[in-house]
């Protein structure tokens, strides 16, 4: 009977992926919107906690996010790529492939948690005043050399939740994220005040929280066997397949993430030249709670990318079709009320970042911004849906694409037509940002109802939902 009991705990959630799609959507989105939440908040803590160093410190935060979101990137484009094939296997009913894919991700995390510091840390002094934060050095630095020394925990804290999202496994990849965001909260005042350890102290109490993850998920997999996949290593085989599959999505997703960094490298460097690196501080502190507002459409669109990966594997268009509609609808509503949420709030919402006598001047503009950016958050579940579809059946480069269109053919070059060219300011630069992702989003929007009608096409007569 426990045996019978364990079994069935362990194939629950694959039920709930292979299942009516809304349903899905709404029981993975949750819980990975709270893990978002919880994540963004352990981010916010280092630039609120940081704030109180002054706004030269806000602005090194904002010269480093870029750089560190790009490494992040790519190991959320190793998650996605396992995600995808993981959640395409299950649907087709082929838990080999799964488990294999599963340990290939963890293989190709490890490899370059290794490569990487070897090459960026070096360079890192040349690559920030590149950027324009030459100015911000003495703190970008010490903060910067500890988060990429040590980048093996963020990557396979992203890798390990991924694996367990793929099979719908949310709620315990949230306890685990849970715990991270509390720690590293309780950890910044006593790093960067108490022992006075400044900006490298922020940065060590971000590496110590992220370890939390890993070896929490680590004894759910290895010690306690309690997922749906079995991760023993000795069932690893060389897959060119499984490599690629991967790759397919990881490679475009990494890129994605390298645009991405590079618009808010390329808005940073914007506003350097009609302002000032205070500009910068304001952007960092806004961009903040923008992500925070972005969180529940990410969480939408992650659990999309599940319930359409499976149900690709599946062959099933009716219910890619119904998971694609349910979460732009829900998204748009989502994001319309938080938009309305932080224009009233913005006031209070600044003063996260403006607590200190060094960084109290920043509160009116960074009230100013935040209310002009939230017109972004409006647009941003017509494309996010487009972009993680896509991602959840293989399709990788067609999400690159959307991203790359939005980013640097809208965003970039609008923000420089507007504040650069017009000379509308760090204002025309902001608003460029919006008419770029309401262009962008609308094209991806539109990709993927081509891409469902074809779908519908191949597959032929689907399935009831």
């Amino acid at each position: 009977m426990a045996e019978a009991n364990a079994k069935e705990e362990k194939t629950k959630n694959i039920d709930i992926i292979r299942g009516e799609p809304k349903r899905a959507i709404r029981k993975l989105a949750l819980p990975m919107i709270l893990s978002m939440i919880l994540i963004m908040i352990y981010n916010l803590a280092d630039s609120i906690w940081v704030a109180g160093l002054g706004a030269d410190a806000l602005a090194a935060i904002g010269f480093v996010t870029p750089l560190f979101m790009i490494i992040v990137g790519l190991s959320n484009g190793i998650g996605a790529g396992a995600n995808s094939i993981i959640a395409r296997a299950i649907g087709a009913k082929k838990k080999d492939v799964a488990n294999n894919a599963a340990l290939h991700s963890l293989l190709i995390t490890f490899i370059i948690s290794i490569a990487i510091p070897i090459i960026i840390i070096p360079i890192m002094p040349t690559l920030i005043t590149l950027m324009g934060g030459a100015s911000t050095m003495s703190y970008a630095l010490p903060y910067s050399y500890v988060i990429f020394g040590l980048m093996i925990v963020f990557l396979f804290s992203t890798t390990l939740t991924a694996i367990l999202r793929s099979e719908g496994d949310v709620n315990r990849a949230t306890v685990a994220v849970a715990i991270t965001a509390v720690i590293n909260i309780i950890l910044d005042p006593i790093f960067i005040y108490t022992l006075n350890m400044g900006m490298a102290g922020a940065a060590w109490a971000t590496i110590i929280s992220a370890f939390i993850p890993c070896i929490v998920i680590g004894y759910w997999i290895w010690v306690k066997k309690d997922i749906y996949m079995d991760l023993d290593f000795h069932r690893f085989k060389a897959s060119k397949f499984i490599l690629v599959e991967i790759c397919k999505v990881a490679i475009p997703s990494t890129i994605e993430q390298i645009v991405m960094s590079a618009l808010v490298m390329g808005v940073n460097a914007m506003l350097v030249m009609v302002a000032s690196t205070t500009q910068v501080a304001v952007y960092t502190a806004t961009m903040r709670i923008i992500q925070m507002a972005l969180i529940p459409l990410i969480g939408l669109g992650t659990a999309l990318l599940t319930v359409a990966g499976a149900s690709y594997g599946a062959r099933n268009y009716k219910k890619m079709e119904i998971s694609f509609s349910y979460t732009v609808k829900l998204g748009f509503l989502v994001s319309v009320i938080i938009g309305i949420l932080i224009y009233i709030f913005a006031p209070q919402l600044s003063l996260l970042f403006t607590y200190s006598a060094e960084t109290a001047g920043l509160a009116p503009q960074i009230v100013e911004v935040m209310r002009i950016m939230i017109f972004f958050v409006v647009f941003a579940p017509f494309g996010i849906a487009g972009g993680c579809m896509f991602q959840g059946v293989g399709k990788g480069t067609t999400a690159l694409a959307i991203t790359v269109i939005r980013s640097l053919l809208a965003e970039v070059i609008i923000a420089y037509f507007l504040g650069i060219v017009l000379g509308l300011g760090y204002t025309g630069i902001y608003i460029g940002i919006i008419i770029g992702g309401f262009i962008g989003s609308m094209i991806g929007f539109g990709w993927a109802g081509l891409f469902l009608r074809e779908c519908k096409r191949l597959f032929g007569k689907p399935e009831k939902a």
